[in-house]
């Protein structure tokens, strides 16, 4: 069976890719075994103070910010935004989320914790910022997501101290900075060829695949 291998790029601190999940759901629901997803993590969110006080400081600051992402999130009726978010609480980085999600992957890889488990960790964290309010950035908050959906916290602790969820954190890095992916979400398909960014309608992801799957052979068509 021919099986369209996406790349997607994200951050877990953005809204837009927290809004996007619905639509990677979705594809999944409708190509169950057609679909090989890689999870990769951007880190525009790696530096918020600096991130906010660059971008919006003449715009209104952080509040403006938080204002911006409350009415985002009010056009899409399945997401839901606490309040705290991004008001009075506020992550310093998304980066200790992406490693403790490169430690997951390792984890899993090694058969320490269920398939999935980088995924649904991933979901987890999202939901845990955006709905209630929890400060992702934290390690204790890491661990206490983690166990509350039954993921054993030590499998990353173990990858985090090694130094090995660090490595395969940077070769992620690294494999976004030689595609120049910079937005997230982007979805990435056929071998970097094609390349969907933003809020992306889901008929035009869809569409995307739906070729892949049905023309593998004929790429270089002009049709």
């Amino acid at each position: 069976m021919n099986k369209v291998q996406i790349d997607y790029y994200s951050d877990l601190l953005c809204v837009w890719a927290y809004i996007g999940h619905a639509r990677t759901c979705e594809l999944q629901r409708q190509f169950p075994n057609q679909l090989k997803w890689v999870w990769n993590y951007l880190p525009v969110f790696g530096d918020v103070p600096n991130k906010l006080q660059n971008q919006w400081q003449n715009r209104g600051g952080p509040a403006a910010y938080a204002d911006h992402v409350k009415k985002v999130a009010a056009d899409f009726d399945h997401v839901k935004l606490n309040k705290a978010c991004w008001t009075t609480v506020m992550p310093v980085s998304s980066a200790p989320a992406h490693l403790w999600l490169a430690a997951a992957r390792l984890a899993e890889q090694a058969g320490e914790l269920p398939a999935k488990s980088e995924e649904n960790l991933a979901w987890a964290l999202r939901k845990a910022f955006f709905e209630q309010a929890i400060d992702i950035a934290k390690q204790t908050q890491l661990i206490d997501v983690s166990n509350s959906i039954g993921i054993d916290s030590n499998a990353m602790l173990d990858r985090v101290t090694d130094g090995t969820a660090y490595a395969v954190l940077c070769q992620g890095m690294l494999k976004a900075r030689d595609s120049n992916i910079r937005i997230s979400p982007t979805y990435v398909f056929n071998n970097n060829r094609q390349q969907l960014t933003g809020n992306v309608g889901y008929r035009i992801i869809e569409a995307n695949v739906k070729e892949l799957l049905e023309q593998p052979q004929k790429q270089q068509s002009w049709c």
